[in-house]
């Protein structure tokens, strides 16, 4: 009989375990059961917040730089990098996270830092960028970032444009000539698993923007102003995949930095060195915080889940919380799933006892398909 090598791929469980910690309760939870099972842990990210730390954790080097946040003071942001390839993730400079609790600036928000820590990445010499994009506090549609980078937008009188997505309703001038010469020779992966337009009913201000605490006032102020930017810098870009990314950085990187987009958890997978990994696999087990209706659509568990499928690995998931049916499941390749919620139906409880009740459902794992 085969020996036993289980893959935990899975991505964090948000506001309870970062995807390292996820892999250690499941590694510890498996081992009380089946003592000295070869274990190997490779955390993922589909490119939104923990995707450097997944990086990080997959042997790259963790860099860090001070910018600007996205009410313009500074913050530490972390970027990955190893050999010239560098993991770029744009929350760490432009995510809700850097907003103080209760307070949100849907208007006036900036990607300026994620332009910074572009530039500290071309400055460490990486040829080839994989830019995470999600989780972000704007929607600006990557103007910030672009002027961070050396574009210039000017207003009626020639005066710069104020930061945030509002101001560029004014924007009447925009001049891309004093960009970065370097990223003419840089490949820039724009990684995503959002796939949004930048405007319209689909695109970013009114799918995303209500989470950045903008009123329906703001979402129509910022679709047009977006609409009357794109009609400056490109208006055929605005309805390419992607484009809706992260409040439009998308579109600023796919028309003014030659970025091509694909699905964030594919790139990762690449990154990471997955393949390899699943041929020693005999079990993979993956999950996330939430295994609903949005993981189907390009998040990391059925990125993971697809791939082991077509090597033709069995694929079990855990999570916080279930909201598919084992129909929807087999669909997308997860034999079955274990959620803390089964063990902890009280939801403040199970996130706040996270850890020890994974390694419950990770002994279940064992005894289910691993055992005897």
């Amino acid at each position: 009989m085969e020996t036993a090598r289980v893959l935990v791929a899975a991505d964090k469980f948000k506001g309870s375990l970062t995807a390292v910690q996820v892999a250690e309760r499941v590694t510890a939870g498996l081992r009380r059961v089946v003592p000295g099972l070869a274990v190997e842990a490779l955390p993922v990210a589909d490119g939104g917040d923990g995707t450097v730390a997944a990086a990080v954790a997959a042997g790259f080097e963790r860099r860090e730089a001070r910018v600007a946040g996205p009410l313009g003071d500074p913050v530490t942001a972390a970027y990955a990098l190893r050999g010239d390839t560098a993991v770029v993730e744009m929350a760490e400079a432009s995510g809700l996270q850097h907003l103080p609790d209760g307070v949100f600036a849907p208007l006036t928000a900036t990607t300026y830092g994620s332009g910074e820590l572009l530039k500290a990445a071309l400055e460490a010499g990486a040829r080839t960028i994989v830019f995470g994009v999600g989780g972000s506090a704007t929607t600006d549609g990557g103007a910030g970032m672009l002027a961070a980078l050396g574009a210039r937008f000017l207003d009626a009188d020639g005066k710069p444009v104020a930061p945030g997505g509002g101001p560029l309703a004014t924007l009447a001038e925009a001049d891309l000539s004093g960009l970065d010469p370097r990223l003419a020779d840089v490949d820039l992966i724009l990684a995503s698993d959002v796939d949004n337009p930048l405007t319209g009913p689909k695109g970013a201000p009114e799918v995303y923007g209500r989470q950045k605490g903008a009123s329906e006032e703001d979402i129509a102020a910022l679709d047009a102003a977006l609409t009357h930017y794109a009609s400056i810098l490109g208006p055929d870009a605005a309805a390419l995949p992607g484009a809706g990314a992260a409040g439009g950085i998308g579109y600023g990187a796919l028309v003014a930095l030659g970025a091509r987009f694909r699905p964030g958890i594919e790139v990762m997978l690449d990154v990471l060195g997955f393949a390899s990994a699943l041929d020693r696999a005999t079990l993979v087990i993956t999950g996330e915080g939430s295994l609903d209706e949005q993981t189907l659509h390009g998040k990391a568990p059925a990125g993971v889940a697809a791939a082991a499928r077509a090597a033709g690995i069995g694929v079990v998931g855990v999570c916080g919380r279930l909201a598919l049916p084992p129909e929807a499941l087999e669909k997308a390749g997860i034999r079955r799933a274990y959620a803390l919620t089964e063990l902890e139906p009280d939801p403040a409880i199970s996130m706040a006892q996270a850890g020890p009740l994974l390694e419950r459902a990770a002994e279940s794992i064992a005894r289910d398909f691993l055992a005897g």
